[in-house]
Parts: structure tokens; C-alpha cells; sequence
């Protein structure tokens, strides 16, 4: 399940005020989400939780739900 934190933070970023997130929303869904502001989401959500990706975990990416799940497992540890 998508964390109120993440959705929130995708919200202010994209300037979307009430869009839902779902696990199984894709990028290409998301009004504002390209390739370049991908790049700048991720860079906010690393500053955001503390964590760092690497550039294989992010090219398996599918999906908003599999970012979530990539966080939760960065964070506990």
C-alpha cells in the first residue's frame, strides 16, 4: 500500500492536488511524470527517506506500488 508520506510527496512535486495513488500506478499515468521529472522524483524521495538507489533497482521499477516496496525495504534495515 502506498504510504500517505510517498503519495503526498509525488502530489506536491507534480502539483497535483488530489490524484490517488495505487500500488499499481504507472508513471506514464500520472499527469506531469516523464522521463526527466522521474529522474528529479527520485532525487526527492532519496532526500525525502533517507536512502539511496542504485540505477539496477530503478530500471526494475514497474510501478508506484514496487517504489513503495523498494523504500520500506531501504528503510528496515
Amino acid at each position: 500500500m502506498i504510504s500517505e508520506r510517498l503519495a503526498g510527496l509525488l502530489r506536491r512535486e507534480l502539483a497535483l492536488d488530489t490524484f490517488e495513488f495505487r500500488d499499481e500506478t504507472k508513471a506514464f499515468e500520472v499527469p506531469g511524470w516523464d522521463s526527466l521529472r522521474h529522474v528529479e522524483l527520485l532525487t526527492k524521495i532519496e532526500e525525502e527517506f533517507g536512502v539511496r538507489f542504485k540505477s539496477l533497482e530503478v530500471v526494475k521499477l514497474k510501478s508506484v506500488g514496487d517504489l513503495q516496496a523498494l523504500i520500506d525495504r531501504k528503510t528496515t534495515r
